[in-house]
């Protein structure tokens, strides 16, 4: 009897727990820019990690490591950390980590120059994340507009540098 009861009281509380957690929603913004320079020449001039600066115009600061996989760098004075988690001759990947309290929303960002001929690439961002918070999908929608604009606008100001 008294594991019945148990069992009809926890029920009940596992159920709503259950219902109350949003499903993942996990959106990938894909973006790319034709570049008339090799890759390689397109890659020096705005493959560093802490390039964003230039490109993006942030404050950025390497704050642990070398370059190498698991280098950290700090954007915006600290507000924002991102952790090099992939890395090829031309191309990188990251992440940013779990906040200690709040909705995480699972961001990885990925950057690549990729030959296309002899004197030519295009460059290739892409950006994944969870949306799920978002109160409806007008919110999900703008969220996405606004980054995608952003790093479009990251995307012309690389291929400016690029072909300088």
């Amino acid at each position: 009897m008294k594991r019945l009861l148990l069992t009809a009281i926890a029920l009940p509380a596992w159920l709503f727990s259950a219902s109350a957690l949003a499903q993942p929603e996990y959106v990938a913004i894909e973006m790319e820019i034709d570049v008339a320079k090799p890759a390689t020449e397109v890659w020096s001039k705005v493959g560093g990690y802490c390039d964003i600066s230039d490109w993006l115009n942030l404050p950025c600061e390497i704050t642990s490591g070398d370059g190498a996989l698991g280098t950290v760098r700090s954007l915006l004075g600290g507000r924002i950390l991102e952790i090099l988690v992939a890395k090829t001759e031309l191309s990188y990947g990251y992440t940013q980590p779990a906040p200690e309290e709040g909705f995480y929303d699972h961001y990885h960002g990925f950057l690549e120059a990729r030959p296309t001929g002899a004197n030519s690439s295009k460059l290739l961002y892409t950006l994944m994340l969870d949306v799920s918070n978002l109160e409806d999908q007008a919110a999900k929608d703008a969220n996405v507009a606004r980054r995608r604009g952003m790093f479009e606008g990251a995307l012309v100001a690389m291929k400016d540098m690029a072909e300088k």
